[in-house]
């Protein structure tokens, strides 16, 4: 356990909420270390970049997918690159349908472990189907698969995450956040780097001091028996990833859904009852924004929902009109930048909440199910 850290965890007694806590250090010290290590990416990554047909590909399993639907919206439209998010779980059962040989591809690889069956196998996959295939590894583990391949391969980069963020806890905390900081500052060093990231982490800090030693919750306690988080564009990632959290440390205890604001009308919002808490991430972008003050006032209107929350940047008479959460001050984020602030209140309340059920956080599996590193993987071989 780092020095630093060693009191924090003190409240719960839980990897998990020391990992949770460590994670605005953890962010400055990767994009630091990315910052030494600029012109090794730079030689690396400047002349794909410069292949006017090359396609990018954030994918993972589980959260480490949910990094690149978090973050691809963002760097697609600041970047004007062909980049997507494509989950590792769809590569390796659909090459076919993702994998296309006319176009080079950079397969950016996101991992805690590096060890899931799916991670090792989307790499392969990449190499059988693009003749011109390169490859980011972004991971938290040096001894794990996709690092040691990457760095033992002449198509691939490996980008290390400081040593803490390998989550020893069950759900991923730490480890999404940073990856996702380390690879928006890979991609635009200019907008997100050790410097302008600072306010972020400062930002976020903030929000963890807040909330003390976490024993009243994030929302408070009632006896709710489901969530549900939504979000617009990239936020939408941050409510995906947001509802796992719960679903895992709960061990299923506590239903939890995700959708976008317009998206929840056409149907899901039939889930909302007297036993749901939905909570509404809202955008920082004008334009958006008015799409999720809208639902928010309708959901509010309907009192249907044991509670629905705000949680946003800039206060509002819309959001102040019922329970809300203002993010402290700072100056205006963008959206990709509030995801960070989110998903801060998400991991707490998963946190807090798994308690509240009576489970162990680091680990909620009893059944022994599910794993921290998913098993039972059969990789079957493409045989074309």
């Amino acid at each position: 356990m780092p020095e630093t850290y060693t009191a924090v965890a003190e409240t719960t007694g839980t990897w998990t909420e020391e990992e949770i806590r460590q994670q605005p250090a953890s962010w400055i010290r990767s994009l630091t270390n990315i910052d030494r290590l600029r012109a090794s990416i730079d030689r690396f990554l400047t002349p794909l970049l410069h292949k006017n047909d090359l396609r990018v590909v954030l994918t993972g399993a589980g959260t480490s997918a949910f990094i690149g639907d978090i973050i691809a919206p963002w760097l697609a439209s600041h970047t004007g690159k062909n980049i997507t998010a494509v989950p590792t779980t769809d590569l390796v059962t659909n090459p076919m349908d993702y994998l296309s040989a006319s176009h080079p591809l950079l397969l950016v690889s996101f991992a805690r472990s590096g060890n899931s069956p799916e991670s090792v196998a989307a790499v392969e996959l990449a190499n059988q189907f693009v003749p011109e295939c390169y490859h980011l590894s972004i991971t938290c583990n040096e001894a794990g698969s996709l690092y040691q391949n990457a760095v033992k391969s002449d198509n691939a980069f490996a980008l290390l995450m400081p040593a803490e963020t390998h989550d020893r806890g069950f759900a991923m905390t730490s480890s999404i956040t940073t990856m996702m900081a380390s690879c928006l500052a890979v991609f635009a060093p200019e907008t997100i780097n050790s410097n302008t990231f600072q306010d972020v982490a400062n930002r976020c800090q903030a929000i963890l001091n807040s909330l003390g030693d976490f024993s009243h919750g994030v929302f408070g306690y009632e006896p709710w028996k489901r969530i549900v988080y939504l979000g617009s564009g990239g936020l939408q990632g941050v409510a995906r990833e947001s509802a796992l959290k719960v679903l895992e440390l709960t061990a299923g205890k506590m239903a939890a859904f995700y959708d976008s604001p317009t998206g929840f009308r056409h149907g899901p919002k039939s889930l909302v009852d007297h036993e749901t808490l939905v909570v509404v991430l809202v955008s920082s972008h004008p334009y958006t924004r008015q799409y999720d003050l809208d639902l928010l006032t309708e959901l509010r209107r309907d009192q249907q929902a044991m509670r629905v929350v705000a949680i946003s940047a800039d206060p509002d008479a819309v959001i102040e009109a019922g329970p809300h959460l203002l993010l402290p001050p700072s100056r205006t984020f963008i959206d990709v930048e509030l995801a960070f602030c989110f998903l801060m209140y998400a991991q707490v309340f998963a946190l807090t909440q798994s308690l509240h059920v009576g489970n162990t956080p680091d680990t909620p599996s009893t059944s022994g199910t599910v794993n921290r590193v998913v098993q039972g993987v059969v990789i079957h071989p493409w045989l074309a």
